[in-house]
């Protein structure tokens, strides 16, 4: 309780000193006005705000840095630093753009995409800092900057990045952190990383902070002073999901286990996607911090240079001991706030120094409005994303920078530079441009270069990036492949594969050498090994086109009352031996990937769509799971072993549909036997039918009870493409989860958690688990703002209250589905991804282990080892635990399979699992059966989750590539669209018809007039024939009424393409007659434009247009337009 008390107190000292800090702001904002110009360069070379380092002063004074530090987010270090030996230096110091730097000479420039052309080389110039020692006082003129790559004296744009001595001794002494980097795909200036264990992800700000690294690297980051973080989105107030500050474990009591357990780089080796506060045992406590921070500055500074002095950080293990709140002695120049730093410290005499995780969750839980902010300062290891970066070539640049370069050279030859490069601009926004040497272009490109051929800027290109250089704003790469023309849907398709690294080829002839021979029948030793429940009713339920069948269901009445529920997995685990090549190439490949119209298989189809799938009327192997479920729904007996099975029957989930609603009458006139699968065996549809509702009616206390405890589920609308005959996608609905997708989910849910506990119960340290960290703190703040904001009631305090809370709202809003559908999709955003850990890794954070959308602490998956390698690698450690407990059973002389078992019954005898009979056996089953050592699970468990994610990448892409196509095709697309957020320049809508979220932009539009409304939050918008304006600082006239507005007559519902140039009027065909060419659904041709002017709040609805933008020309993406009419045009 005390640490809370502490930290609210500080959090009113930092409230009481950001507004002094206001009023100050105050002052300046005249000055920044004169800042315009500066401002509009920086937009013009791809500078973001964040970084540019406008400050709105004269000169580079001490005062002056330090405001504009703040806003850049960029770590500036002292030109004597030392702190890591190993690193030349990594100072940094932005440029801020005043009165007194030189103008960039646009006449002798091009504008592109990139950024800025200059002769006699083509990368854009950016005034982005001068790199290491940082001995020149005043900044240099932009102008002044030198672009051409390798030219000596250059000044770098970067940052040197430190060793790996260096890093590793920061990480020993808590000064960085290591983490995964990620872009935002919608501002590629503005990164993140995620620290295991911190409530919110670190904003990495600014390209000099990025410092080189991309999309998907493992970095090393060190954290900004708290001053200059930034303001966190969404409402100012701790959010109930978190750990307060008393569960921090900031004063740990048992501080002689494990003291070194966050030591060094396994300190933040758990998964990169955690964003939970929570604490562990052997933590180290809190002591005095008067000599803890490299950054110890005064909470409240001035405006100043804020130095490290690395002498200093040497003896203190911890450089996030309250970074920001303990104040600098006189020997360190700043400040002391002495009152601070007491407060914090008040238990300092029984404790030693937190550690840094928990430092920051102090940090960020007393300051809930900040956002931490960080900057990269080493990359550790390369994301495999740089070897499969897919874009268009920049050919006209290249055009144009050769016209340059031939003027130049007839006026001064030196000026001509021996290294031509060609840009490439990635389809992928969180990819940086690339320059690709052009004497190292293929043969190919470079003849149709040579020939003038523009239309290989429509061709997508392959490109791997080779190193990114500290005096190159950009990478250089070289060119793998060439796919061919954007615009087709199969150089899209062998792109999405490419970038993703999909191993989409034949397998190997030496991976199908390790299959059995065919025909195929069942051994005779696997019958007399396993249990035969060949005289069960068991039956699949799957998709209707699904040809991998992994698991069946069974259930038979006992005589107690209780039920027996069967769960039937197929046993791939007996085809994929370890050690083959069969293995190696499923472990590579990790899981089946899904592409509409196409599947690539993780396992040869022998295995995955005939002897091992669970085809019906045919005997197969399984490794089954008998569950005795009383009335409740509690589960009070198991068994769990390897099977033979033959299933009876193949329904779909509509088939199984049917029949629970009532809907299927095989004693009926009218059933016909050729619409409904075939009943194999012994067995008739009455047995399959009362089977099925049994299931159900269980399935649903299942549901109940586990909703009860906790668990949460989000059902986000799904999009369905359709497709005619012959491929072509020709409109878009939306799938519905229906009664019998639950049942089998519900029986899939209990079974991987009942292996999860059996398997950690065996072998707790080389378990293959699942966890599902708790929500993004920042983005679940935003959720509950947009609720609030519209007057929604929004519990976050637990998963179980997310649910109850949108069940309720979902009452509430039953006549606005629409807007339920919003709001589940906000939920949305905020979860982070599951993924699969090696339990030793985080042997000492069990409170890691949980699902949090599920509710429970242990969850692997068991239940489709035919499309993902991780079920695989569990059936072999369940194999293993079977076995171990079958040999310690014998060895004491007990029935093998009765009860009390050890490992796989109800109750788990902990003292027989620990004695040393059955460890022995526990580690000869681990032998024979290759369960993995911890190392290496680990690498497994990493592998798995890129390729899981690589697998959901190219499902997304191949909905966005379809969605486009249709566009395409149909030119434009009708849709009703909700309001989220309005503004004066642009209004954030969710489009029902592709559940997504767009933003259509109205500002500096010719011929539209926006009225902002603040108040009220209401827009009018209004049609102005006669304005003519021009963009603000240039010459180019703002953008046509078209590319924001479809206007549609009133009179004959004729499109009118607004052309202010020409002053004349277009007319397309009607749009009734458009939309029944171009395959439109009905409900599309229904919507009717509105009439300016428009006046609309938020949530209000509105039609919009949709049409297909990019694909020989950039990325794939659709535009967005209101849909109007009006009689002024």
């Amino acid at each position: 309780m005390k640490a809370s008390v502490e930290g609210s107190m500080l959090a009113e000292r930092f409230d009481d000193a950001e507004k002094d800090k206001k009023k100050k702001r105050r002052s300046n904002r005249r000055t920044k006005q004169n800042l315009q110009s500066a401002s509009e360069v920086n937009e013009a070379v791809g500078v973001s705000p964040e970084c540019s380092g406008i400050n709105g002063t004269d000169s580079l004074t001490s005062g002056s840095v330090g405001n504009s530090m703040k806003q850049l987010g960029v770590i500036v270090l002292p030109p004597n630093e030392q702190e890591l030996s190993e690193a030349p230096s990594v100072g940094s110091i932005s440029m801020p753009l005043n009165d007194r730097v030189v103008p960039l000479d646009l006449q002798n420039t091009q504008i592109h995409e990139g950024g800025i052309v200059s002769k006699p080389f083509s990368e854009p110039i950016c005034c982005l800092g001068s790199p290491g020692t940082n001995k020149k006082k005043d900044s240099v003129p932009c102008s002044q900057i030198g672009v051409t790559g390798g030219v000596s004296g250059q000044r770098n744009y970067f940052s040197p990045h430190w060793s790996v001595e260096a890093v590793e001794k920061a990480l020993d002494r808590d000064d960085v952190f290591k983490a995964v980097f990620h872009v935002n795909a919608h501002n590629r200036f503005e990164a993140y990383c995620r620290i295991d264990g911190v409530p919110t992800d670190i904003l990495i700000g600014g390209v000099p902070a990025q410092n080189r690294a991309v999309e998907g690297d493992v970095v090393a980051i060190k954290i900004d002073p708290l001053s200059w973080w930034t303001k966190m989105k969404g409402p100012n107030v701790a959010n109930s999901n978190t750990a307060v500050l008393e569960d921090c474990n900031l004063l740990v009591q048992d501080n002689a286990v494990n003291d070194n357990n966050f030591k060094g780089e396994d300190k933040i080796n758990a998964d990169q996607d955690s964003s939970n506060c929570r604490s562990s045992s052997g933590q180290k406590n809190v002591e005095s911090c008067q000599n803890s921070s490299p950054y110890r500055s005064n909470p409240f500074p001035e405006k100043r240079y804020i130095y490290e002095d690395s002498n200093t950080t040497q003896a203190s293990p911890n450089h996030l001991s309250l970074i920001g709140l303990t104040g600098r002695d006189s020997n360190n120049r700043l400040p002391c706030d002495e009152s601070a730093s007491s407060k914090i410290n008040s238990g300092s005499e029984q404790s030693e120094v937190m550690n840094a995780v928990e430092n920051m969750c102090l940090l960020v839980n007393s300051f809930p409005s900040k956002r931490p902010t960080g900057r990269v300062v080493a990359v550790l290891e390369r994301s495999p994303r740089r070897e499969c970066i897919v874009g268009h070539l920049n050919v006209k640049q290249l055009i144009f920078s050769r016209d340059i370069n031939k003027k130049d050279a007839r006026k001064n030859k030196n000026l001509v530079s021996e290294h031509e490069y060609i840009q490439l601009t990635p389809i992928d926004p969180k990819f940086p441009n690339i320059m690709l040497l052009v004497r190292d272009l293929p043969e190919s490109i470079n003849g149709r270069l040579k020939s003038g051929d523009a239309a290989i800027e429509m061709d997508l290109v392959a490109v791997q990036i080779d190193d990114w250089f500290e005096e190159s704003p950009f990478p250089e790469g070289h060119i793998l492949q060439i796919f061919g023309r954007g615009s087709e849907i199969q150089p899209q398709l062998d792109a999405i594969l490419f970038q993703n690294d999909i191993r989409y080829s034949e397998f190997p002839a030496i991976v199908l050498s390790c299959l059995p021979q065919v025909p195929w029948e069942l051994p005779l030793k696997e019958l007399q090994s396993r249990a035969d429940l060949r005289n069960l009713c068991i039956f699949t339920i799957d998709p209707s086109t699904a040809t991998d069948l992994d698991d069946a269901l069974s259930i038979e009445k006992l005589r107690n009352g209780n039920y027996r529920v069967g769960i039937h997995i197929a046993d791939a685990s007996y085809f994929v031996l370890p050690d083959t090549h069969l293995n190696g190439d499923a472990q590579f490949r990790s899981t089946s990937v899904y592409m509409l119209q196409k599947k690539i298989p993780m396992l040869p189809a022998l295995v995955s769509e005939n002897i091992g799938s669970l085809n019906p009327g045919v005997d197969r192997l399984a490794f089954s799971m008998f569950l005795d479920v009383n009335v409740n729904g509690d589960v009070v007996d198991r068994w769990i072993g390897r099977t033979v099975i033959q299933s009876c029957c193949k329904l779909s989930y509509e088939h199984a549909q049917d029949i629970i609603d009532n809907a299927f009458d095989f004693e009926s006139s009218s059933f016909h036997e050729d619409d409904y699968p075939k009943v194999h065996g012994h067995f008739e549809w009455p047995d399959v039918i009362t089977s099925l509702k049994s299931l159900y009616e269980i399935s649903k206390v299942l549901k109940y009870k586990r909703f009860s405890r906790g668990a949460l589920h989000l059902d986000n609308p799904k999009i369905v493409i359709l497709f005619d005959e012959n491929g072509i996608p020709y409109d878009i609905s939306f799938s519905e989860q229906k009664e019998s997708n639950f049942l089998i989910e519900e029986y899939m849910l209990l079974a991987n958690t009942t292996a999860a506990e059996v398997i950690c119960r065996a072998y707790p340290e080389v378990a293959l688990l699942r966890r599902h960290p708790e929500p993004n703190m920042r983005k679940l703040r935003e959720f509950t703002a947009f609720c609030q904001k519209h007057g929604l009631n929004l519990d976050t305090s637990s998963s179980g209250h997310i649910h109850q809370s949108l069940e309720q709202l979902k009452e509430k809003l039953k006549d606005d589905p629409v807007l339920n559908d919003i709001l589940i999709s906000y939920a949305t955003k905020p979860m982070q991804l599951a993924s699969y850990f090696c339990s030793s890794y985080l042997k000492n954070n069990e409170q890691e282990w949980g699902h949090y959308a599920l509710a429970v602490p242990l969850y692997t998956h068991f239940t489709s080892p035919l499309r993902r390698y991780s079920d695989i690698v569990v059936h072999r450690t369940l194999l293993a635990t079977i076995e171990a407990e079958n040999i310690y059973m014998k060895q004491i002389g007990k029935e093998v399979g009765g009860k009390n078992r050890c490992f796989t019954g109800i109750n788990f005898d902990k003292n027989a699992a620990e004695s040393v009979e059955c460890r022995k056996a526990l580690s000869a089953a681990a032998l024979k059966h290759s369960v993995l050592s911890a190392g290496a699970l680990a690498d497994i468990a990493d592998h798995c989750n890129e390729r899981e994610k690589a697998c959901r990448n190219v499902k997304d892409a191949c909905d966005r590539l379809y969605i486009w196509f249709l566009l395409k095709q149909q030119k434009v697309l009708l849709s009703e669209a909700r309001i989220l957020g309005l503004g004066p320049k642009f209004m954030s809508i969710y489009i029902q018809k592709l559940a997504v979220e767009r933003r259509v932009y109205y500002d500096e539009v010719e011929g539209l007039t926006a009225e902002w409304l603040e108040a009220t939050s209401t827009l009018v918008l209004s049609i102005s024939p006669n304005k003519r304006a021009f963009r603000r600082g240039n010459n180019n006239k703002w953008k046509p009424l078209s590319e924001a507005v479809l206007l549609a007559c009133p009179n004959d519902l004729k499109v009118k393409v607004d052309n202010c140039n020409k002053n004349e009027e277009m007319k397309e065909d009607s749009i009734a007659s458009d939309m029944n060419k171009q395959h439109v659904s009905r409900s599309d041709t229904e919507i009717e434009p509105l009439f300016f002017p428009l006046t609309v709040q938020p949530l209000s609805k509105i039609p919009v247009a949709l049409h297909a933008v990019g694909g020989d020309a950039g990325p794939l993406d659709f535009g967005v337009r209101l849909y109007m009419s009006s009689y002024f045009g």
